[in-house]
């Protein structure tokens, strides 16, 4: 997530949020936080309209990150931000296991009962097809006899 973001979700200035940050430095290793690059600023910059004037490069955080941003911001507004991005996190962990776990079911799923299946696919294909003839369009039209 970035600075930006964080501090909006704070109810804080950005620069006091980076100020926080930065006195507490040694709890932000290079897995928690890191400052992006022009390259990457700029890419996103024209995704992002409503950046200002930034003097310097944006900061961005991991999950790791945003956790120890709890023993960094002690307000009580901090501290609910806190365990909502946390749990937000956790929804994410657990949607991103169930599609892996879905995925390789169907994998198996699929290799197990491939030429069973056949009969089906190759039937819903031909379902999917148009079929030959003509046809008459859609919609009213009057009996001019």
């Amino acid at each position: 997530m970035l600075d930006d973001d964080l501090a909006r979700m704070y109810e804080v200035e950005t620069k006091k949020f980076i100020q926080a940050v930065k006195r507490n430095i040694d709890r932000f290793p290079d897995d928690f936080m890191f400052q992006l690059d022009l390259n990457e600023f700029e890419l996103l910059r024209k995704q992002k309209k409503e950046w200002g004037g930034r003097r310097y490069l944006p900061y961005a955080f991991t999950e790791q990150g945003v956790a120890m941003l709890s023993s960094v911001l002690k307000s009580k507004r901090a501290i609910q931000v806190n365990i909502e991005i946390m749990r937000a996190f956790v929804k994410l962990r657990q949607l991103l296991k169930s599609h892996v776990e879905l995925a390789r079911k169907l994998d198996t799923i699929e290799k197990k009962y491939d030429v069973q299946f056949k009969i089906v696919f190759d039937a819903i294909r031909k379902l999917m097809t148009e079929p030959e003839g003509k046809t008459r369009p859609i919609g009213f039209r009057p009996n001019h006899d």
